[in-house]
Order: C-alpha cells, then structure tokens, then sequence
C-alpha cells in the first residue's frame, strides 16, 4: 500500500507542479520570437508539458476531433510524464 500511495503522490504532486508552471508561463510569455525564447520555451515545456498535454487533448476529445484511443494515450502519457517529474519533486524534497 506505501508504494501505491507514493505512486499517486508522485503523480499528483508532478501534476500540481506542472500546472504551477504551465499557469505562470501564461501569465508572463507571449510567443516566442527569437530563437534563444524558443529554447527557453521548450526548456519550460518540460515542466508545463503533462499539464498542456491533458488539456489540449481534453479539449480535442470533447470536441471530438480525435479518438478515445488517442485521447486515452495522450492521457497515459501525461500521467507518466507527471509521475516522473513527481520523482524528482520528491527526491529533491528528500535531499532537503
């Protein structure tokens, strides 16, 4: 059971992480012109990413621009990229 709870911790705790970023970038960036906002741009996507991901394919499926199989993809893969920066929101809350 300790594993399980990790597992969703891990997970929800990369999630609130990258909505955190995803919600700030939009705050303060407008579109990147100049190769080096381009390269900070995708340097914050890896951060922000599962949470843009869920939401761009949560908005396709209800308007049923894509599959269920795809949509359930895009959502397993924001899950797992969540999970795995919850690990490192962990193991640097551990080293602390």
């Amino acid at each position: 059971m300790r594993h399980f709870i990790l597992l969703m911790f891990s997970v929800v705790g990369g999630l609130t992480l990258s909505g955190i970023v995803a919600n700030f970038y939009r705050l303060i960036a407008r579109k990147p012109e100049s190769p080096a906002a381009t390269w900070a741009y995708y340097g914050i996507m890896l951060l922000a990413g599962p949470s843009v991901l869920f939401e761009n394919s949560t908005r396709s499926f209800r308007k049923k621009e894509c599959s269920s199989f795809a949509y359930g993809f895009a959502v397993c893969l924001a899950a797992y990229w969540a999970f795995m920066l919850g690990l490192v929101v962990i193991d640097t809350s551990m080293m602390l």
